[in-house]
């Protein structure tokens, strides 16, 4: 709502971009990495993990013979059958994966995805809830004079800012985990290639799990989004009996107080998964 008081304005802005960040976090976390900015960095991070798959598979080779070196006794082993087949298999699947890690890890982001659209779905919630100045604060501070609106201009600063610091703080983490999402789909191949060998195979184990736990973290932001939009459903009360800038100051406390709630849930996704995986 428009208005000409600088306080009433300024608090508008600040509400402004937190619901912006708000509903650009809802987009972010049903997006798919291929078509994040258009698909344009997509399309260099598939580049890149084709041009490393030739050194995952030179890496293949390398952990396979480690791994027959150090799990076979001899050379005699080798040649029995059994042995051989399993080498044979353990290759072939090893190779399999890094030529076809990238669909692989898209499976996985897929799955994590169907997990949000059934979370979505279910808790019935197509966006978040906006915040709004509450009009009897509105009405309050217009009603205001010059001298006594002197407070409610260090209130307000103060709030604001760190409203406003509290959505770019929110939406970095999201922002993030696009990051780590096209950084891991990057360089798969190398570690993808650890399978190879049975002594190495941990790394790939250990590679694959983080990369889950990276896609797990959207359903986790979607999870602290539906929480707080049911916490956060009914605004801060207001008491129309107080000065204006008790109003104000009041009210910027207890929404602050709430938005922290979701600022702390979004930035703990990562460890809150790591803790469920076991990592």
């Amino acid at each position: 709502m428009e208005s000409g008081n600088w306080v009433i304005e300024n608090l508008n802005n600040a509400l402004g971009t937190w619901n912006e960040k708000l509903a650009e976090i809802w987009q972010l976390v049903t997006q798919s990495p291929t078509e994040f900015r258009g698909g344009g960095i997509w399309y260099v991070i598939a580049d890149i993990h084709g041009a490393l798959q030739a050194i995952g598979l030179a890496l293949l080779v390398l952990f396979f013979v480690i791994g027959v070196v150090k799990t076979c006794g001899s050379f005699a082993e080798v040649k029995k059958p059994e042995h051989a087949l399993k080498l044979f298999i353990r290759f072939a699947l090893a190779k399999g994966v890094v030529t076809y890690g990238l669909e692989l890890m898209m499976a996985l982001f897929d799955i994590a995805q169907g997990i949000v659209s059934t979370i979505m779905g279910r808790a019935g919630f197509g966006t978040t809830s906006q915040a709004v100045l509450p009009q009897a604060i509105v009405q309050a501070v217009e009603e205001c004079s010059f001298l006594a609106s002197i407070p409610l201009w260090a209130v307000t600063i103060i709030g604001s800012l760190f409203i406003t610091v509290l959505s770019f703080i929110m939406i970095l983490a999201v922002y993030g985990r696009f990051f780590k999402l096209f950084l891991y789909t990057a360089i798969a191949p190398v570690p993808l290639a650890s399978f190879a060998g049975e002594p190495s195979q941990s790394i790939g184990k250990a590679f694959l799990k983080s990369y889950a736990a990276v896609c797990l973290e959207g359903v986790i932001i979607v999870l602290a989004c539906v929480i707080f939009s049911v916490f956060a459903a009914a605004p801060p009360v207001v008491d129309a009996s107080a000065s204006a800038v008790t109003m104000v100051w009041s009210y910027i406390g207890e929404l602050i107080f709430n938005m922290l709630i979701l600022v702390g849930a979004v930035k703990m996704a990562d460890r809150v998964v790591r803790e469920m995986m076991g990592l």
